[in-house]
């Protein structure tokens, strides 16, 4: 539509702080996070045996062994059992914590309950077991290291030498936990997006539904209207044509009562198709394309802007045909006064040459359209299924619907109808 202004985005900028910690949201759940943090520790640990060179080939294994595990925690997060282990037997083997070995164990704790290897308890208790058989052999080491002997349990200052135990025992604690909270939140998300899309689906069953009721209320009248001309004419075909054998008359009159009898079963259809209410549809002339602008002439009076254009010559097409293209002009005109008021929208009818009617509805709003994938909120409480309704009378008449973003902004609904 020349002379639409583009439409930008309205989400936030790479460059804002909203921005950068949705980038790391989404860098941090992809493939190539475990493993560039797993080989960033690995390096790391190579940083501290230079500044701090371990007193054996233990600690060296231990800590390497810790952090290159959590390259593969992802896809393979039993393994993180092997790097808590590993960071263990490095500070069971010495006096010294590295740094990398605490970074290793808690996020290897952490991968374990996020991922449920084992229960939270289950993981608690063999790290606190393995706490405190690390507290142990320090004790035992005791004597060896600072020359003092090894206080009997029970005397003044004995419970401290389990301090270990208990701090390490927290950490565990915390890290599992962490761990099994974010697993339980996300599991939580899954099952509300699960179930809103269930939700949704089932909305626009309804909606699909509801709507093909609406569509044969309508084509009741036009089908009515062509059962009782034939009636008639059948009827009056009796008496003025001249010359016509019994055996004709008999034909005429067979069609006639058929007829009849065909109006009587459409009358029991509609009855079937009644309103919730239980009231009886109010039957009235259908609309056809030649009632196009008295109502964008609707439109235009509640402060909207639409221009209709028409190409090619002007052809009469079935009452099924004309219903159908007049309802998906209404709905898209519908959809724009709510999701995109005060929009110019410009309405294309295209009869062209090759038997097929092509309906286009652009307008230069926001790009937001009713029950419209992406452009508006999808779930319960949304609001109105026009496309769904769009859809179901373009399949009706054996045509396609598609609707979406427009290349320069706006939104655009184009209908193909072969007839």
């Amino acid at each position: 539509m020349a002379g639409l202004p583009e439409v930008t985005g309205s989400g936030p900028s790479a460059g804002s702080p909203r921005g950068l910690v949705a980038r790391l949201r989404d860098w941090t759940a992809g493939s190539a996070y475990p493993v560039v943090t797993g080989l960033v520790l690995t390096a790391l640990a190579f940083v501290e045996f230079v500044a701090y060179p371990p007193d054996s080939v233990t600690i060296a294994l231990g800590v390497l062994v810790s952090a290159v595990c959590l390259v593969w925690r992802r896809s393979f997060p039993p393994l993180a059992v092997l790097a808590v282990a590993a960071g263990m037997t490095a500070f069971a083997a010495g006096r010294s914590l590295y740094l990398v070995t605490i970074v290793s164990g808690l996020v290897g704790l952490y991968t374990l309950a996020r991922h449920r290897v084992q229960r939270p308890w289950v993981l608690v208790l063999a790290g606190t077991l393995g706490a405190a058989a690390v507290n142990v052999v320090h004790i035992a080491s005791w004597p060896e290291v600072s020359g003092l002997p090894v206080p009997e349990i029970g005397a003044p200052g004995s419970l401290g030498l389990f301090a270990e135990t208990f701090v390490l025992a927290v950490v565990i604690v915390g890290a599992v936990s962490m761990g099994d909270a974010v697993r339980t939140r996300r599991e939580a998300r899954r099952e509300r997006v699960l179930s809103q899309a269930k939700v949704i689906a089932m909305e626009r069953r309804e909606a699909a539904a509801e709507e093909r009721t609406a569509i044969a209320r309508e084509l009741h009248d036009i089908v009515a209207h062509s059962v009782s001309m034939i009636a008639v004419q059948a009827e009056s075909a009796t008496y003025t044509t001249p010359g016509l054998s019994p055996e004709a008359r008999d034909g005429f009159q067979q069609i006639a009562g058929t007829a009849r009898a065909s109006m009587t079963e459409l009358r029991r259809l509609l009855g079937v198709l009644r309103t919730p209410g239980g009231e009886m549809p109010q039957i009235a002339p259908q609309p056809t394309l030649g009632h196009l602008p008295e109502l964008l002439d609707q439109h235009r009076a509640v402060g909207e802007d639409a221009v209709l254009r028409v190409t090619g010559e002007r052809v009469v097409l079935p009452a099924g045909w004309e219903l159908s293209a007049y309802r998906i002009v209404q709905e898209a005109l519908t959809n724009v006064r709510k999701h995109a008021s005060g929009a110019r929208t410009l309405v294309e009818v295209d009869y062209g040459t090759d038997r097929r009617l092509l309906l286009r509805i652009t307008d230069d709003g926001p790009g937001r359209m009713d029950d419209g994938p992406g452009y508006a909120v999808d779930g319960p409480g949304a609001g109105g299924h026009g496309l769904t309704g769009m859809r179901e009378r373009a399949a009706l008449v054996g045509g396609t619907l598609t609707a979406g973003a427009g290349a320069d902004g706006g939104f655009v609904v184009v209908a193909e109808l072969p007839w």
